[in-house]
């Protein structure tokens, strides 16, 4: 078997409404609890299992998530709609921009724990098929 990511906990102070608002970005569902986890499946298979915790134990942390271009517009109509505020870089200095990097395009926002969240359409150092 090749080595695969199977799932990661995300520290939240509410496990409900960071699962709930990550899955409605992304178009995904929000699973059945178990134990203190929340989880949320990914396309690919890694469960993002929200547990709650202390406020003051939360480590912020970054996650990306690779999205084809048409659900790229649908997740990030969902952040416009719910004024969730966004930027084109990781350090919020092109806010209400995206980018365009390797040749697609890229939004950073944050879940309602402080976790740096990104969506893009392009993997970092994408090459378009026979590009040199």
């Amino acid at each position: 078997m090749s080595v695969q990511l199977n799932h990661t906990i995300i520290h939240s102070r509410d496990n409900r409404e960071s699962a709930t608002f990550l899955a409605h970005i992304l178009g995904l569902e929000v699973g059945t609890e178990w134990g203190p986890f929340i989880p949320v499946e990914t396309s690919n298979g890694v469960t993002l299992d929200f547990a709650t915790v202390p406020a003051g134990s939360i480590t912020v942390q970054h996650y990306a998530f690779l999205l084809s271009e048409e659900e790229f517009d649908v997740a990030f109509a969902k952040i416009r709609a719910a004024r969730v505020p966004y930027f084109a870089d990781p350090h919020g200095r092109h806010p209400g921009e995206i980018n365009h990097n390797d040749g697609g395009r890229g939004v950073y926002f944050t879940d309602p724990n402080g976790h740096g969240m990104e969506i893009i359409t392009r993997p970092y150092g994408y090459q378009e098929p026979g590009a040199e």
